[in-house]
């Protein structure tokens, strides 16, 4: 395939068309021009892209599998595969992310990464990174998200971070980030800011993305080794957005190959309990980018619901919002019901317990599959496994025991 100018951007400065930039500190100016200098230096260096090659192979389990779901297909009325993210060390997607920027932070020789993370999955990452390459690491975490994703706060703290939770505001992703950028204000000269989705001013959301870019490269090569054929359809559950543009930019040439990213419907999109940011439009800056996001008439951020921790969050990526403003990429959303209600499907049906946040795509197909025909070929970023969840799914479904 020829190379498409789509697949270059941000521009210069950071931006996808109106979205994107860089509103931050003076004092993170530095550090991420720093960033940026040597993220573009790795890139060209072929010894980093081997070591990264090597360490997605050897430790992180990379390739993933692409997975076809026969008995979910059925039901959902369409031919579903899976790309097995959830099937990756530290269970989900997350730790391609993190395993580069952690060679990166070494590379800048900073001896301490920090994070945020929200269903836990991007802090268990950046723990287990930061371990295998030596770092010192803090994961922010909000309360709530604690309390919800109990086991992955013990994960994290095994493999050595200090999980500090955030008991401000909503107490949920959006107050984590705000409590790790004002550490990383604070000590930009020793620390790295391991942010975990394609989020933040520049270069992160273009960092972040090119990171994860591999899995939609081996879906490409999976889906036609297997079929003969491109899919046509790729679905990914969408808070932040990575897991999702990670699937849909080796495929951004391919206009036949349609693309939905599924956002947080909560309680309902009409209830204001979720977490949908493109139903309505509103643009504004958040955490130093750029984008749509969710806030009341003064320009104050809204607080989200979500039951997926990691859905849970007031911002859209600013290439999603791009992508759906140019008309590359559709969005549409899934309520927790459905979501609940797929978790349980896949898990019956396959043998695979989904993440809740990936429960948000299964939950798409299993609504939309019918009118897609038998004979189309959808691709579905399975973007963490739901051991994670477990215990949130039996407490809001009320079918936890009075001791847990």
């Amino acid at each position: 395939m020829a190379e498409n100018p789509l697949q270059r951007g941000p521009d210069a400065s950071g931006h996808f068309g109106r979205f994107g930039g860089r509103f931050v500190p003076e004092t993170l100016v530095v550090a991420l021009d720093e960033l940026e200098r040597e993220y573009d230096r790795a890139q060209a260096d072929p010894a980093f892209r081997d070591e990264l090659a090597a360490t997605l192979r050897d430790f992180a389990g990379r390739p993933t599998p692409l997975f076809e779901a026969k008995r979910l297909s059925e039901q959902a009325g369409c031919r579903v595969f899976l790309k097995r993210e959830d099937l990756l060390h530290t269970g989900a997607h997350k730790i391609n992310n993190t395993i580069g920027q952690c060679l990166l932070t070494k590379r800048m020789g900073k001896p301490r990464v920090i994070a945020e993370t929200g269903a836990g999955q991007h802090g268990v990452a950046t723990a287990a990174a930061a371990a295998r390459f030596g770092l010192e690491c803090v994961v922010y975490m909000g309360t709530e998200d604690a309390r919800r994703q109990k086991l992955n706060v013990e994960r994290m703290k095994l493999l050595g971070a200090r999980v500090s939770e955030v008991d401000s505001g909503s107490r949920t992703l959006k107050d984590a980030i705000n409590e790790a950028l004002r550490d990383w204000v604070t000590r930009v000269r020793d620390t790295h800011y391991v942010l975990g989705s394609v989020l933040g001013p520049h270069p992160f959301p273009r960092m972040v993305r090119d990171f994860h870019r591999v899995i939609g490269v081996e879906a490409r090569e999976q889906v036609r080794m297997i079929t003969g054929r491109l899919p046509d359809l790729l679905v990914a559950c969408v808070g932040g957005g990575s897991n999702a543009i990670g699937l849909f930019h080796a495929f951004l040439g391919d206009a036949a190959v349609a693309k939905v990213g599924v956002e947080a419907g909560g309680e309902g999109v009409q209830t204001g309990r979720h977490a949908a940011r493109i139903p309505e439009h509103s643009v504004g800056v958040l955490h130093g980018t750029r984008t749509l996001v969710l806030q009341d008439d003064r320009g104050m951020i809204r607080e989200t619901h979500s039951v997926s921790a990691g859905l849970d969050y007031p911002a859209l990526g600013p290439e999603h919002a791009w992508l759906h403003d140019q008309g590359l990429a559709r969005y549409d959303s899934a309520t927790d019901a459905e979501a609940l209600a797929a978790f349980e499907a896949l898990a019956r049906l396959e043998g695979i317990l989904p993440a809740l946040e990936s429960a948000h795509a299964i939950a798409w197909v299993l609504r939309e599959g019918s009118k897609l025909g038998r004979d189309k070929i959808v691709l579905v970023n399975l973007s963490g496994r739901g051991d994670k969840d477990v215990a949130e799914v039996l407490r809001v479904t009320g079918r936890a025991s009075a001791g847990a």
